[in-house]
């Protein structure tokens, strides 16, 4: 890093043309990007999304979208075989060619009237969101109400209708939200530095963020990139750039305090703080493998548009900042309202009284944080159910939900599953009266049989996100499986093959990256039990994180407060598994920061106590203003019109809090001190075969760690 320092600085015309040059690319890339990238949600490795693809390209309708569901409540004394009632949705199905509609009238299917023998009800498929038709909700009531006899209602619902009040489209833009996101930054950089000096780090955002678009703009040429990217590059590099400028600012004044100038003072902030970013970026990087690795496009594409972020982070602050510092950092560095290179009296003194008080300090935080994970046990994964949904959902919608659960129609019937089959094969006889299943239809009429092929319905009992639902699917693949040609489609059916494709591969991924994190970690702190309590420490967090996604989403409390959302009742599920990927480098950034300056003051003084004072008195101030910079930032995210992103971002930003004060600040000081000497454990055979360098492997042989003492 020293060498790499010194020749930055020797070329500093060239890092800041190229960086400029970058920079004004960056922004005329930005206003391109948006129409560049893609809404598209597909699992092409799934047998759901071959059934659907299959399904659109003979009937263009249905499969990745759920029906819509007109209820029909007709008044007293009238009967559903009342010809009124065929002709409402003989209307319904005139409306748009393209609809494929079942019902009582067009079977003759008595699972299609509710137990009071007056509601009726009846599945409209529609083609998939952008193939035109605008808000067939609206359109169907329209069209059914004049053809039914006086007195009757009609209201549409279905789990996409009463999802419109969650996505409404409204919030803030990108722009906003960074700019939103900047200003909080600037007011937390003010009160760290006390000086101009705070404008720095926001230029190596903006430096940062525009390049990670250029590139980004460019991988859209290659492949699909997800929409999602360009908040997660906006808003996650604001932070992250901002912290990694925080660290390496820090320690620059640090040295000049020191009695360190010029190009010395950044020679050594490089030689450490450098070093920590370095590594800080590699671990933000190897979290994100996980969704590169993946057999799902759009989540590849958010991982490794995602690892631009902290790659290209590290490479503006580690080139750009220097020459930045060595040349203007003085000068800006004006009114000098706070102090710099002492260490923190508040913090050190923190750290002295979390090390005399270790076993509570350490047992409070792990009943804090294994209070959330096991609320994340009760994670439920899949879309949110119509139950809750109902809560916010427009009047129509929720009134046509609670009309059928008065009839005693269950629920499940909003999530159909489609069986696509030859048109000359006979029906499965096990799909009649198979458990789970409320009614099994075969359709007649021409939106139902297209080419050598027709279509079968089967409505399940229990929502397909529900564990009864999911059995349901199962039964149905297992029904049809000895059928050729057979295939069982439907959005339901896809997330849970979607879950599937996640979360199969999960602990694999999850112990490789443990494993290399752990590797990178070890040699970076020449201690195995460091990097072993940070791995341990950062899944306990994400754990703990998961289980605030539970309360205030899942549950409902802080959602509806914040957001003015009920509960969702499940989490989609793609979020948790984005979650990890992001938080698992994130979060690790502030355990290295600290562990890296406990590591460099042991060196000196070879006390672990004073290690633990030391490094929490010189970085406790630091990693609370980082950590608070990327909250802002997370909390300019939650801002966004989609409720998936706000419960991305509520995860991100409770994984962020959490990590840095009750992991960090207590659990953190507080296993250092029980551990002692452990700490500091490199095996010679170890340090032999990371290659730990010479000068920083134990001068002396490893004595035998001593057994768990009360006190240092």
């Amino acid at each position: 890093m020293l060498r790499f320092s010194h020749f930055v600085l020797r070329h500093k015309l060239a890092v800041v043309l190229s960086w400029l040059v970058l920079f004004l690319a960056g922004g005329a890339a930005a206003g391109r990007l948006s129409g560049e990238l893609t809404q598209e949600f597909s699992f092409p490795s799934t047998a759901a999304q071959e059934a659907n693809d299959a399904i659109l390209a003979e009937y263009g309708t249905g499969a990745t979208t759920y029906p819509l569901v007109p209820v029909v409540v007709l008044p007293a004394g009238a009967g559903v075989d009342d010809p009124a009632l065929a002709r409402a949705f003989d209307a319904a199905a005139a409306l748009d060619p393209r609809l494929r509609v079942v019902s009582y009238p067009g079977t003759g299917d008595r699972r299609f009237v509710g137990t009071d023998g007056r509601t009726v009800f009846g599945l409209v498929f529609p083609p998939p969101p952008g193939a035109g038709g605008g808000d067939y909700g609206e359109r169907l009531t329209r069209a059914m109400t004049p053809a039914l006899p006086p007195g009757a209602t009609v209201h549409v619902t279905g789990l996409n209708e009463l999802a419109a009040a969650h996505d409404t489209g409204t919030g803030t833009g990108v722009l906003a939200e960074t700019l939103i996101g900047g200003l909080g930054a600037l007011v937390v950089l003010a009160f760290v530095f006390g000086s101009l000096l705070a404008l720095v780090p926001l230029l190596v955002a903006a430096v940062s963020i525009l390049t990670t678009f250029l590139v980004v703009l460019g991988l859209t040429g290659i492949a699909d990139v997800s929409f999602i990217v360009q908040f997660l590059a906006a808003l996650i590099g604001l932070g992250v750039a901002i912290d990694y400028s925080l660290l390496l600012v820090t320690r620059w004044r640090e040295e000049r305090a020191h009695g360190h100038h010029g190009d010395e003072a950044v020679h050594r902030a490089m030689a450490s703080a450098g070093r920590a970013v370095l590594f800080s970026g590699v671990t933000v990087a190897i979290g994100l493998i996980a969704l590169v690795l993946l057999p799902v496009p759009f989540l590849r594409s958010v991982g490794y548009g995602g690892m631009l972020v902290p790659v290209i982070s590290v490479l503006v602050t580690l080139t750009l900042l220097p020459v930045l510092l060595a040349t203007v950092g003085h000068r800006v560095d004006v009114p000098r309202l706070r102090r710099s290179g002492t260490v923190g009296r508040g913090w050190s003194a923190w750290a002295g009284g979390v090390v005399r008080a270790r076993w509570l300090a350490a047992g409070g935080a792990l009943l804090v944080l294994g209070a959330l994970a096991v609320s994340a046990a009760r994670i439920d994964l899949g879309d949110a159910r119509s139950d809750a949904l109902a809560r916010s959902a427009p009047p129509a919608a929720a009134a046509g939900l609670a009309e059928l659960t008065r009839a005693g129609v269950p629920g499940g019937v909003l999530t159909p599953i489609e069986v696509l089959v030859p048109a000359d094969a006979p029906r499965p006889a096990a799909l009649d009266d198979l458990p789970g299943a409320y009614a099994s239809l075969a359709p007649a009429g021409p939106g139902w049989h297209r080419g050598n092929t027709r279509l079968l319905v089967v409505l399940p009992s229990d929502e397909a996100s529900s564990d009864a639902g999911k059995a349901t699917i199962t039964r149905v693949r297992d029904a049809v499986r000895a059928l050729p040609g057979a295939r069982v489609g439907g959005f339901g059916v896809l997330s849970m093959d979607a879950e599937e494709a996640l979360y199969g591969p999960f602990p694999l991924l999850l112990a490789v990256i443990g494993l290399i994190t752990f590797v990178l970690l070890t040699r970076a702190f020449r201690s195995v039990l460091l990097a072993l309590k940070a791995v341990l420490l950062n899944l306990l967090s994400l754990a703990a994180s998961y289980g605030v996604l539970v309360l205030v989403w899942q549950d409902g409390y802080g959602s509806r407060l914040l957001w003015d959302i009920p509960a969702t009742g499940a989490i989609t599920f793609w979020v948790p598994l984005m979650g990890f990927a992001f938080l698992y480098g994130l979060s690790m950034d502030y355990e290295v920061f600290i562990l890296a300056r406990m590591r460099e003051e042991y060196d000196r003084t070879g006390d672990t106590r004073a290690a633990i004072v030391e490094g929490i008195g010189r970085t406790g101030r630091l990693v609370t203003s980082a950590a608070l910079i990327l909250f802002l930032s997370f909390v300019s995210l939650s801002t966004a019109p989609s409720t998936d992103i706000k419960i991305l971002a509520t995860g991100l930003g409770a994984g962020i809090l959490l990590d840095a004060t009750v992991v960090r600040s207590l659990l953190v000081p507080a296993t250092v001190s029980l551990l002692g000497r452990w700490n500091w454990w490199l095996p010679g055979w170890l340090a032999r075969l990371l290659l730990v360098p010479r000068a920083s492997a134990p001068a002396a042989p490893e004595p035998v760690p001593a057994p768990l003492a009360p006190s240092i």
